[in-house]
């Protein structure tokens, strides 16, 4: 084994000039626990030898203060209490082992470790060669033993105090299928926001500030999921670029949230994202939180050794059983969390707890969650992270949305996780994308999607709303730029421009990018119009990518991941186009909050009912129904839906049957205007048919009225809602 590091001697007192006092502590709870008297210290190794706790005076000091050995350990935990530490204490560990890489042993003692069950950042990392287990340039490589000391760069724990007057903040619930979800970034809502006070912009604060609340009111949204923020690392690959890890899936610590997005420094981070949750509850709204179990941000063997990798690689990482000396890499970062350990799993249960109780954020977004099915290497939707989910009474009662892949064999796994769980629909997408930019032969899958995507869902008993429906993410373009650019133009990610996916199913309408052409941008207007009402218009749960309501821009970019600049900030100056979008987006989301008709429990299937009449009816324009050739016609733009208000199938908390005015919408996703015949009475008993939401600058206003059986023309790239007169509809039920 080489030489360690040689540990500093234990000195008589600590900083504030109290004697060091050593108890043995307790194995739980995992991390560093202030109880109003001391603090314990409590760490998971499984294959140390030797664990030593290293405090800091001040984020400033070179080396630390005081080393103390943790002579106990039960089990795997090593623990110690020392009384009269308070919050405030910086820390971290040196951890003694073997170091055989090839056997999967990683201890490197002259690193200083962050604690995985940190709450709070005191020092954040400083890159430099020391930070890395081995010697960098040594030919090779991973299996050399570095001497260097990290204790000047590394980054560092802190103890906090965790009582927080919540007051009466409580969630607002909001039931499953009455959820419309805004995806956002913390720093890129409101960095540039000329109306947000400078000294919060970009942070927790800035987000809850006055003119955000106010915007989010007003688009009516109403739940709000982060973007990653759990405590990150900005690659070292990145920042010798001057580029960052912007949005945030480069875990460093799971349960403190990241610094840089405190007004007050990164001390004041918890405190600061609590009142960030108490303000965002007492506004309506609940909070769900992307979160990265499937890999840290230490990479892959060549990677820093910062926390998981020094205090026990063996048991943190899936490890490649033919050679231990390289990890099993499932989400193309170089690691892969292993979950398939009771402890680790342990640490990611508690952290989610953490989130829910201490935090009280009301669900998460699980990146890459194929991953966590890894039980071993296989995929296994019965493996232990979704048991021990399930009988959680605290995380099985909060919203759980997994990204239904990795990209690992077999990682696909769209429509496969269990009752509890709802995916990003990834196939609504594409085939949404598809059909919109004029792909022909795509009107049945439009149809399934439209109705819930029961192909996916239904047979694990799960209802249309397991379907996050969406049309861009913050992985991809954005609204505005799908309908501007057939390219992906990533160059300033200085990678050559091979990063980001290919397949976009994007169109630019006849110019790449920015153009002052007024029929090209009417077009792309009306495209965006239509997208944005698909969404809305689906049974399932629609998420809206935070800023294509103010039809941001990334200029063609479409793996953003390292630009914190325009690139990924909202833009809050818009012209009278914009302005007009922006509104549009808004009564077409509270359109859809005010009719069950979008927001039913079940599936639309089409069948008929003891008195023969349909959940759903599929409009050709012809003014019959779709019939099965109809389906196959791979030239048809267009498709209706009527959808009967007193089939609605859904009760309100009391119990009373929901009921809603019948709708016939129209999607003509072809560029042409289309002649098409509203329902007659063979349809529908319906006196005739109201116009109920159009598009900007349609031809027909809202309120006017067609004959039952009449045709009318629906401009190119339009979705048109109209609504039965009901003076001749049957009672309703």
């Amino acid at each position: 084994m080489p030489p360690t590091v040689a540990t500093m001697p234990e000195k008589p007192s600590v900083s504030n000039g109290q004697s060091v006092k050593k108890l043995p502590g307790k194995p739980y709870p995992l991390g560093a626990t202030w109880d109003g008297l001391g603090v314990n210290f409590a760490l998971y190794s499984a294959h140390a030898e030797k664990i030593e706790l290293v405090l800091f005076d001040s984020p400033t000091d070179r080396s630390p203060s005081y080393t103390i050995a943790l002579t106990e350990h039960t089990g795997p935990i090593w623990h110690i209490y020392l009384p009269n530490l308070k919050p405030g204490q910086l820390y971290g560990y040196r951890v003694h082992g073997p170091y055989d890489p090839g056997n999967g042993y990683r201890f490197n003692p002259n690193k200083v470790l962050l604690d995985p069950y940190v709450k709070a950042i005191g020092r954040q990392l400083e890159w430099d060669d020391s930070l890395y287990g081995y010697e960098i340039g040594h030919e090779d490589e991973d299996m050399t033993f570095s001497t260097l000391d990290s204790a000047a760069h590394a980054p560092l724990g802190v103890v906090i105090e965790e009582r927080f007057e919540w007051g009466d903040d409580r969630s607002p619930n909001i039931p499953w299928a009455d959820t419309i979800i805004y995806e956002t970034h913390v720093k890129g809502i409101s960095q540039s926001h000329p109306d947000v006070p400078e000294s919060v912009r970009g942070t927790y604060l800035g987000l809850v500030s006055e003119p955000v609340l106010d915007h989010l009111k007003q688009l009516g949204v109403t739940t709000i999921q982060l973007l990653p923020v759990h405590a990150k690392i900005h690659d070292h690959f990145l920042v010798e670029k001057n580029l960052t890890n912007y949005w945030g899936y480069n875990t460093l610590a799971y349960l403190a949230p990241e610094p840089s997005y405190a007004s007050e420094g990164g001390h004041a981070a918890v405190r600061e994202f609590k009142m960030m949750v108490r303000a965002l509850h007492a506004a309506g709204f609940e909070v769900i939180i992307d979160v990265v179990y499937n890999h840290t941000g230490e990479g892959n063997h060549l990677g820093p050794t910062l926390s998981y990798r020094g205090v026990d690689n063996l048991s943190y990482y899936k490890l490649n059983p033919s050679d231990q000396r390289y990890l099993m890499d499932y989400t193309g970062t170089g690691n892969t969390l292993d979950v398939g350990n009771s402890h680790v799993l342990q640490l990611v249960m508690d952290s989610l707890r953490y989130w829910v109780l201490e935090m009280h954020v009301d669900g998460f977004r699980f990146d890459l969650a194929a991953a966590l099915a890894r039980d071993l290497f296989e995929i296994n939707m019965l493996a232990a992270f979704f048991q021990v989910i399930q009988q959680d009474p605290i995380l099985s009662q909060v919203k759980l949305i997994a990204e239904p892949w990795d990209v690992g064999p077999g990682g696909y796994q769209i429509g496969s996780f269990p009752w509890q769980w709802t995916e990003w629909n990834g196939r609504y997408r594409d085939i949404l994308r598809r059909f919109w930019r004029g792909d022909h032969g795509l009107v049945g899958d439009v149809a399934t999607r439209l109705a819930g995507s029961s192909d996916l869902y239904e047979w694990s008993g799960r209802r249309p709303y397991a379907s996050i429906n969406f049309i861009t993410a913050h992985d991809g373009y954005t609204l505005h730029d799908f309908v501007s650019y057939e390219q992906k133009h990533n160059e300033i990610n200085q990678e050559g421009n091979r990063d980001g996916h290919n397949a976009n199913y994007s169109i630019n309408l006849g110019v790449e990018g920015p153009t002052d052409d007024k029929e090209i941008n009417a077009q792309r207007l009306a495209l965006k119009q239509g997208l944005v009402a698909t969404l809305m218009f689906s049974q399932g749960v629609p998420m809206l990518l935070g800023g294509d309501e103010l039809s941001r821009t990334k200029r063609g970019n479409n793996n953003s991941y390292c630009q914190d600049n325009e690139i990924n900030w909202h833009n809050w100056d818009l012209d009278e186009d914009e302005e007009q979008f922006l509104a549009y987006v808004s009564s077409v989301i509270a359109f859809r909050k005010n009719h069950p008709n979008f927001r039913r429990h079940r599936y639309l299937t089409g069948a008929a009912d003891e008195e023969g009449i349909k959940d759903v009816l599929w409009g050709h324009p012809d003014g019959r129904e779709m019939n099965d050739s109809d389906w196959h016609d791979g030239g048809l733009p267009c498709l209706g839906m009527l959808l009967e208000g007193n089939r609605i199938q859904r009760r309100d908390a009391r119990g009373n049957r929901l009921t809603d005015d019948t709708f016939f919408v129209i999607f003509n996703k072809g560029a042409e205007p289309v002649d098409f015949s509203l329902p007659g009475k063979e349809l529908h008993e319906a006196r005739g048919w109201i116009m109920a939401l159009n598009s900007i600058g349609a031809e027909y206003p809202i309120d006017t009225y067609f004959e039952k059986g009449s045709s009318i023309k629906v401009p190119g790239r339009t979705v048109w809602v109209l609504k039965a007169d009901d003076e001749e509809e049957q009672e309703v039920l």
